[in-house]
């Protein structure tokens, strides 16, 4: 493991934690939802690694065990910190695999920093293109009154709040579909949020637009999803983002949850590694 500074001009450096399997096969970068960190992709990094590959997890800003600063929680300053890594790290022909809001940071990275370093991107189970319904977003699947809701929710009780939330992450039509050590998992690393990233972050997803960003995916592309997703339900998010990138393949995990990479990880992972050896 390493630390990687993330300078910001105005913004104060922050330092990322960052785990590096190494080796020296092509990178895949993994990067996490909210409101997680890197230790969430347990059930991937030991299949990646046996296959092959290098992979580099970390901690958003404000999450797990980098450090958490007031401010740098929208897109543009998130995707910086990842530039960041892959700069410092001298990384090339990397794939980004961006699983729910990390799906956001895969998108803009298009925009601000192009393909110079990318080999393949994989949007999983991610936020794009556009969660809020909005007027000029009707298809949007997050309703004002539902993000307001869990705002509140959050800022109200945070303990109970992640309860509910880790419960809806891992359950397909009100059922929890994987066990309760793993949701037990998740709801540990949910408590590790810095409650300020925890808000700002959820303000991030919800209300970025991503759909000038997507035209400018243009290497090889996986959209996976489950199609029993409540958090990020795939008609809304998945289903869309695939639309929008031209050549994209997409794969539908039947009866999975948002959290489907550990509810379904051998499928997940066959799908993946197929795409990555493409």
């Amino acid at each position: 493991m390493t630390e990687i500074t993330a300078h910001h001009g105005l913004f104060k450096d922050t330092n990322l934690h960052v785990d590096d399997t190494g080796g020296s096969g092509r990178t895949v970068v993994l990067i996490h939802g909210w409101p997680l960190s890197g230790a969430s992709w347990s059930k991937q990094v030991p299949a990646f690694v046996d296959a092959g590959y290098r992979v580099v997890t970390y901690d958003r800003r404000g999450f797990g065990r980098s450090d958490r600063p007031k401010t740098g929680y929208d897109y543009d300053h998130l995707t910086e910190d990842l530039h960041t890594i892959l700069t410092e790290l001298d990384l090339q022909d990397v794939t980004l695999v961006g699983f729910s809001m990390g799906g956001g940071e895969v998108a803009r990275y298009f925009s601000k920093y192009g393909t110079e370093r990318l080999h393949s991107v994989v949007f999983a189970s991610a936020v794009p293109p556009y969660l809020l319904q909005t007027s000029d977003n009707p298809d949007g699947p997050l309703p004002k009154e539902q993000a307001a809701e869990m705002t509140a929710g959050l800022t109200k009780d945070e303990d109970a709040f992640y309860d509910q939330f880790t419960t809806d992450f891992f359950s397909v039509d009100g059922t929890l579909v994987v066990s309760e050590e793993d949701r037990q998992q998740a709801l540990t690393l949910a408590k590790q949020a810095s409650k300020t990233a925890a808000l700002e972050a959820m303000a991030s997803f919800a209300k970025t637009d991503f759909r000038d960003d997507l035209p400018k995916v243009t290497v090889p592309t996986l959209v996976i999803h489950g199609d029993g997703d409540a958090t990020v339900p795939f008609d809304g998010s998945g289903a869309r983002t695939h639309a929008a990138i031209a050549g994209s393949e997409l794969h539908v995990v039947a009866g999975g949850p948002h959290g489907v990479n550990v509810s379904h990880p051998d499928e997940w992972n066959r799908v993946v590694l197929e795409f990555l050896a493409k």
